[in-house]
Formats: structure tokens, sequence, C-alpha cells
């Protein structure tokens, strides 16, 4: 990533024509606790139809790019004896992968050297999607988080999509750029170089520069746009909340397409800036020490690359790029409201639920209509559940599990939580409330569940009381909306 920041891009133009799953933006749970549980990568991968990306051919390409590196005066500078080794080794494995592969030269780089681009066999030619890295280092070092990773990420998926050779919706067209760091300039030459026409092409631009910072975080540009949305949608079914990916803004090669109104995201993992403690505490690693303390230095190599960072980000990459460009990568969205009797006015079916729970008492009243599931509010030792199985339609934009929640209790102790409301999907957890949580009225809570889409599941709520002292959980009008 280069390290002198650009002025802010102007406003992205709208994302037409693109078939993506956007992830509705969580809502805190509570302020008491909420718990996402990651699911397992492999299971991820396989339930969302995207490949899983070996995360060992990943490392393999970077140290092709160290050894590269270290046979040509320690660095992959643009113009260098090591940045046109680095270019011979990506278009012979894209050449012998079948892809139709060219340089373009860039005349007005400082150290003018080639552009790499390559394209995969079908698709619409005026629908492209585009996946983008710079191939350049700094004469520091030999450059493989800065930018190796971002290289190998894109080679190994331009490999495993000619491997499997899908059809295709849309064009994919990777690149390589040159002389990034002397001031984003093979990025620039690119896109100065395409016509009206041939920019109007280009539905969407994907940036993937430093993917495996070892104390890295999850960043992504511009993540709440529409573009972002595959690249977010996959994180988000790993529970990781990606942040928006301030500290590059302007920095990398996205900036100039973004320039050029083609819309613009990408993942990153961080770069000089420090790690928050609140970032620890969410993805791990040192707070207040910096996402990459090798960057821009001779210590850049193969060992200053996180293989969890990275693996994550080389699956994204593959599910955004089959999400978006492959046939039968989006399924059909069969959305609307999932949840079946979700206002409890029509018995107890389709839930399960303990003796009770579904009341029409007037001790607590319903949000609507007449009845709700009051779990608790016994004063007593005892546990109440109440459940539902529900199928999350696939191919949805988005997908929200809401409800509203009383919650009243005796408990006078203001620092304890004696009573609680569990709330799960499956086996994750999604919010635990308490006593502590008591307020007058309703409060509607919403999440996130996109990670469960193409998925038979569980909702289930469950309310625990101790010895004494009641605490009601009063739910109504409960809602999973896929749209």
């Amino acid at each position: 990533m280069r390290g002198r920041t650009l002025s802010a891009g102007v406003a992205l133009a709208v994302f037409a024509g693109m078939t993506v799953v956007l992830a509705a933006q969580p809502v805190a749970a509570s302020p008491t606790t909420a718990t996402t549980m990651a699911r397992p990568i492999a299971a991820t991968v396989a339930a969302l139809a995207a490949p899983d990306i070996s995360v060992t051919n990943v490392q393999a390409h970077l140290t092709q790019f160290n050894s590269i590196a270290t046979n040509n005066g320690g660095n992959r500078r643009a113009g260098s004896a090591g940045y046109t080794a680095s270019l011979a080794y990506v278009k012979s494995r894209l050449q012998s992968a079948g892809y139709t592969v060219s340089e373009q030269y860039c005349s007005s780089c400082r150290y003018p050297s080639n552009n790499l681009i390559a394209e995969w066999r079908g698709g619409p030619t005026d629908q492209v999607v585009m996946f983008g890295a710079h191939l350049d280092g700094v004469s520091a070092g030999p450059g493989i988080n800065d930018n190796a990773t971002g290289s190998a990420t894109l080679l190994e998926n331009a490999l495993v999509l000619a491997a499997q050779n899908p059809t295709m919706t849309k064009k994919v067209r990777f690149a390589w750029w040159t002389d990034e760091e002397q001031g984003l300039n093979g990025s620039r030459f690119y896109v100065n170089s395409l016509n009206s026409t041939q920019r109007g092409y280009i539905k969407g631009y994907y940036n993937f520069d430093m993917v495996g910072s070892i104390n890295g975080g999850y960043f992504i540009n511009r993540v709440t746009s529409t573009t972002a949305a595959p690249l977010k949608a996959y994180w988000d079914s790993l529970g990781l909340q990606p942040e928006e990916n301030v500290e590059g803004q302007g920095r990398s090669d996205d900036y100039y397409f973004q320039q050029a109104g083609i819309p613009t995201s990408g993942y990153a993992a961080g770069a000089s800036a420090r790690k928050t403690s609140a970032q620890a505490a969410k993805w791990g690693g040192t707070a207040n020490a910096a996402y990459d303390p090798c960057y821009h230095r001779s210590c850049d190599t193969t060992a200053n690359v996180s293989a969890t960072v990275l693996n994550r980000a080389a699956d994204g990459v593959a599910y955004a790029l089959w999400q978006l460009a492959v046939s039968g990568g989006t399924p059909a969205c069969t959305g609307g409201q999932v949840i079946g009797n979700g206002g409890f006015e029509s018995g107890s079916t389709p839930w399960t639920a303990s003796s009770g729970v579904i009341t029409n008492s007037s001790s607590q009243p319903a949000r609507t209509g007449s009845y709700k599931a009051w779990l608790g509010g016994n004063g007593s030792s005892s546990t109440e559940s109440l459940s539902q199985s529900v199928t999350v339609p696939a191919g949805c934009a988005s997908y929200t599990l809401s409800f509203w929640l009383h919650i009243d209790t005796a408990e006078t102790t203001g620092s304890t939580a004696y009573d609680r409301l569990t709330v799960q999907v499956g086996s994750t957890t999604l919010a635990t409330y308490s006593n502590l949580n008591a307020a007058a009225g309703y409060t509607q809570r919403s999440f996130n569940v996109a990670g469960f889409a193409g998925q038979t599941v569980t909702l289930k709520f469950t309310g625990t009381e101790d010895s004494s002292l009641q605490t009601s959980f009063v739910l109504d009008d409960v809602a999973l909306q896929a749209s």
C-alpha cells in the first residue's frame, strides 16, 4: 500500500446490473452480552457454494515472490528485475491455466514498467467484474504482505476459477498493477486508457492490498456500499464484524477507479496504524501495536504474514467472485417472512413451547393483538423455552431476525444478573438478556442472520430464573425477514 494519503474520492456511482448478497447491518443485541460464534470456514464455504481456496497454495506463491526478491537485490520495486520476474511468474501460471493475458506498458509511471491484465473466458463482455492488486513493492524489502499477499490471493483464485471452469454470468478480469508504491501510477494509467464505454462495462472493481497483516484486522473498503456486500457477507458469516478501511482510503489502486465513477470495494488487513483495544478484543492480536510491524521494511518477508487472516481473505474473494460472476452462485431469493405465527395469535403452531408460555394473560399485555410469549415471571427456580424450526432461504439481499421484548423484574440488586433470556439460532448464541435490562415497554431487537442462508435451523428462546424474585421476559411480533 502506498504511504501517502490522497484526497477523498468522489461519490460512488450506482452499482447497476450486479447481483449481490447484502448482509443487513447488525444491531447491538443488549447492554449485557451479545456473542456471535464463528462457523467453521470449510462449512461456511460449502454452505455458500464457493470453492475453498487453499491457503497453502497462496503461501506457496508468497514463497516464490520472496525468492524472486532474494535473487534480485532484495526487492520487487516497480521497474526492477524483481518486479519483472514477479510479473513473469504470474503471467506464466495464468497462461498455463488458459487465461487471455496481456501486458500494458505504463509510460507515465515513475519506473516505467508493465501492468498485467488477465481475462477468463465466458460471460458478456459488457458486464465486467474486475479484481486487482498491486504487484510491486518498495525498495526496502521483498514486499510480501505489501503486497504479495494481494497478488497471490488473486492468482490462486484465478487458478481455481480456471480449474473449475464454471458457467459465467459476468466477464471476470484480473489485474496486477505496477508502480503503486510511487503514486498509484499503474492503475491510474490503465483507467485513463479506457474510453467511457469501456469504463461503463466495468460493473465493479475490487482491490486487495495487504490482506495478511500479522497483527491484522478485517477491513473493507466502503463497507456499507452495495459493492462491498458480497465481501462483507462472507466475513459476516464468520462472525468477524468487519470495519471500514479508514487507513487505506485514497491510498491504493481502487482510488482512480472510484474517481472514474466505477463502483469499488476490497479487503485489507491494515498497515502502520495501530490496533485498538476494542479491535484486539474482537479479533485477537496485540492492542496499540501496528497491524503490520514490518510495513515498508526489510522484515516484510513470508514470516510477516498471518495465515488465518490470509485464508479468510482468499476465501472471501472466492465467495464474492462466485456470487457476482458464476452461474448458480446466487440462488433466486424466495424471501418474505420466514417465521410462522410470529405474533402468537394463531395458537402455538408451529412453535414448540413450555406449558403456559404462549398466553393471553392480562398480567403482561401483548405488544399487538392479545397473545404473546411470556418466559419467566415465576419467582422461583425454573427454565422455560420457546422454539421454531425455520428454513432460511438462500440468495436474498438481506436477512434480519427481529422481535419485540419487554423485561419486567422484581430483582432489586442493580449489578447482578440473576435471571436470563438466551436467544439462539442453531448452536449460535445471538444474545443474552437479564434482569439488568429491565425497562418499561417493548424494545425491538434486530440481528443480521445472513450467515444461516440456505440452512434449516432452530430459533430458540430460553428463560431461566433463580430461586426468588421474578423476572418476566415477554416476546411479541417475532420476524425473520429475507428480501
